[in-house]
């Protein structure tokens, strides 16, 4: 059966909204016959930097020989992007069967999260795979993928995002996130703040988890070559090439660098050619993500105030006479915070709406630009955005793509001639 049909009925279940517990998803579990206890699963939870972190350690333990899959939300084109299993997106023909099933067996009440993320369990099950990289959707605790148990747990950082959900502090959103560690495993964390740290460190300290972090017990630094050195528990890294551009991308390198050490160290195979290959090989679509042409598109999934401010920071290494930039937000998100670091960098906006639920309107974007003093323009549909962006833009110019992975995700799809149905979760 196609898989648009089976989604259909998929997406009918967003009426349930967002509903954090794992009651629902280890019910469907246990009559899916508990298909999470087939593999090995490490989680990654976080904020910003979770998907570019599971990107980089799936590559290292592809290399390294060892079948692989992770698991991310959302998607920015196709569904498939979710389920990717030694580096490729799954099947959609063997997705829409599996699916079927797990629809067929769900509570009457799960929700769309719930229900692809038991998706996931079962087909890593079925393919066999050994290893699942799982990254978390929202939080730790009470997010589907909790119902996975992890034997490490890698923390990106951490900043004030989803706050309605998680908490409207730091140190409550960390905890929340940090929850998910399970008693006795590793914990990798990037940097974080005193106060996310803190939470973090109780949470190891209660369950006898091992706790490494960056700059700590590993780091890593960029050289003048823009080539990246990275000093770990067991071994140095000198000259490596991320495959993911970005200022930002050395804590997520680090983090999966850390992580395949610990697995190393616990007897997984790990030859020193896969952790130089592995960060040189891995991609993640949306982030730092130049498209090539007159002019070219920068595209970047930042929609949030630490995202925004990593983005800022990664355009020094960039050249252009103008930056130009297309952008839209969904309406729960602090517009404020997040354009603070990029205003003092662009020369022009155009506003657009995001095909997706809850999106903030073009115009009243463009009104708060305008009263911050930025020639600003609504132009309606993210596509209009871009032609008129691409229509006013000069030589040497540099279009920037940003505010939302969903706007991210309707251009790609617009460069790839496909249809898109943007989905929150």
């Amino acid at each position: 059966m196609p898989l648009t049909d089976v989604l259909e009925r998929l997406y009918a279940r967003r009426r349930f909204g967002i509903r954090p517990g794992v009651d629902r998803v280890v019910k469907l579990l246990g009559r899916l016959g508990n298909p999470e206890k087939q593999f090995r699963t490490v989680h990654v939870v976080g904020t910003n930097g979770k998907g570019s972190t599971a990107a980089f350690l799936s590559s290292i333990l592809l290399h390294a020989g060892h079948s692989v899959a992770q698991f991310s939300s959302p998607h920015l084109v196709r569904f498939t992007e979710r389920f990717r299993i030694n580096g490729e997106e799954y099947s959609a023909e063997k997705l829409a069967g599996s699916l079927d099933v797990v629809l067929k067996a769900a509570p009457e009440e799960a929700t769309f999260f719930e229900i692809t993320t038991a998706l996931a369990a079962l087909v890593f099950s079925e393919e066999r795979v050994g290893l699942v990289v799982m990254e978390a959707g929202m939080g730790g605790r009470s997010d589907a993928t909790a119902a996975f148990e992890g034997e490490m747990t890698l923390i990106t950082p951490i900043a004030l995002d989803h706050t309605g959900y998680l908490g409207a502090t730091l140190e409550s959103i960390a905890r929340e996130k940090a929850a998910i560690i399970e008693p006795g495993s590793v914990v990798i964390s990037a940097r974080q703040s005193a106060a996310a740290l803190l939470a973090i460190e109780e949470q190891c300290r209660a369950g006898n988890s091992g706790l490494k972090t960056l700059g700590k017990d590993f780091s890593a630094g960029w050289n003048p070559d823009g080539t990246l050195d990275y000093y770990g528990m067991s071994r140095t890294l000198t000259q490596l090439t991320p495959g993911m551009t970005g200022r930002y991308q050395s804590t997520n390198a680090a983090v999966a660098l850390a992580a395949a050490e610990v697995l190393a160290a616990g007897g997984m195979n790990m030859a020193p050619s896969a952790f130089k290959e592995g960060i040189a090989s891995a991609s993640w679509p949306g982030r730092m993500e130049l498209v090539p042409g007159t002019p070219p598109l920068l595209l970047d999934g930042a929609h949030n105030p630490a995202g925004a401010a990593a983005l800022a920071e990664a355009l020094e290494d960039y050249s252009y006479s103008r930056l130009l930039m297309v952008t839209g937000v969904c309406d729960d998100k602090d517009i404020d915070r997040i354009y603070a670091p990029l205003l003092p960098l662009v020369d022009a906006v155009y506003t657009v709406t995001p095909a997706v639920d809850r999106a903030l309107k073009a115009e009243d974007l463009s009104d708060f630009f305008t009263k911050k003093g930025v020639a600003s323009q609504p132009c309606g549909s993210v596509v209009a955005g871009i032609c008129k962006a691409r229509s006013q833009a000069s030589g040497g110019d540099l279009i920037l793509v940003c505010g939302s992975l969903f706007v991210v995700g309707e251009v790609k799809a617009w460069l790839e001639n496909v249809n898109y149905s943007g989905i929150r979760g």
